[in-house]
């Protein structure tokens, strides 16, 4: 359990894509990582777009950088409505000026987008919105998982195991 001791923040909104969610939370649990989830309000039922739920534990505005060793954006259309939470773009500069590991999926890009936090670095995502990163200064390439330092992110559903198992290693080498 090479993860006990950390302390991680996943982000959620309704219609989620389930696994880009749900996939890395197992993950990171099963390596003893103390994983929750924030929304737009704390205690609410969200639904991925497969109708999969996830339950908030607080709300964007009660989470704090410092409480936390990473930070996790899922993909689906989640994103879309996430971005528009200046806490969330806050907390995500936050967490990148302090190096902590953030990982981002498929359409999750629009988030780090908006909180103007990827001039100069390598990503990917989902194709789709390869114009959108590139456009704000990210260095794009289709491979199933790029690592910037602490970025780490990935395209689709079919990428999570090479996504896991690198977020996991840069989390482990903070």
């Amino acid at each position: 359990m090479q993860l006990t001791g950390k302390k991680i923040i996943s982000l959620v909104h309704h219609d989620f894509e389930d696994l880009e969610l749900w996939y890395p939370i197992l993950r990171l649990r099963e390596e003893g990582a103390v994983v929750e989830l924030a929304g737009e309000e704390a205690d609410v039922k969200y639904v991925g777009k497969y109708g999969v739920p996830a339950e908030s534990d607080l709300a964007y505005s009660d989470v704090r950088a410092e409480d936390y060793d990473a930070i996790l954006v899922p993909g689906g259309w989640a994103p879309d409505k996430i971005r528009r939470f200046p806490e969330v773009l806050s907390l995500l500069q936050e967490m990148d000026k302090a190096q902590k590991p953030i990982g981002q999926i498929c359409h999750a890009g629009w988030v780090l987008i908006s909180a103007k936090i990827l001039k100069g670095k390598k990503v990917t995502s989902t194709p789709g919105i390869k114009d959108d990163m590139e456009n704000a200064g990210a260095i794009w390439s289709d491979e199933p998982v790029v690592t910037d330092g602490h970025l780490v992110s990935s395209r689709r559903p079919p990428d999570l195991p090479d996504y896991l198992r690198e977020f996991i290693r840069v989390l482990t080498n903070k």
